[in-house]
């Protein structure tokens, strides 16, 4: 992940109603959830989700697939992997000791 994926995506997530639209989608797990489920959940409009919604898309957090009626919202668990790593890139200098505590993710 690059910089500007990054900044893309931690702008996306600055939002108190889409990181909780984002962190309820990875509760529920990569099988996705319909809008309408995440709109009732969070007791949000439609109109106002819709937009939530597509900004996390565009920042590449999640993904949709159409069932019949219902577009499923699924959060891309590749994408926070990529957020991670970016942040630990070069976590301590090298230094595995000083990092001990921390669970980096597999690349």
């Amino acid at each position: 992940m690059n910089q500007s994926h990054a900044i893309d995506a931690f702008g996306a997530l600055a939002h108190d109603t889409r990181l909780q639209i984002f962190r309820l989608l990875v509760k529920r797990g990569p099988m996705g959830t319909p809008a309408m489920e995440v709109g009732r959940l969070l007791d949000l409009k439609p109109s106002t989700l819709s937009g939530h919604l597509a900004t996390l898309k565009r920042a590449g957090l999640v993904e949709t697939e159409r069932q019949h009626r219902e577009v499923l919202y699924s959060p891309r668990f590749d994408a926070v992997n990529g957020l991670v790593r970016f942040l630990l890139e070069d976590c301590c200098g090298g230094d595995e000791d000083a990092c001990a505590g921390l669970e980096l993710p597999k690349t």
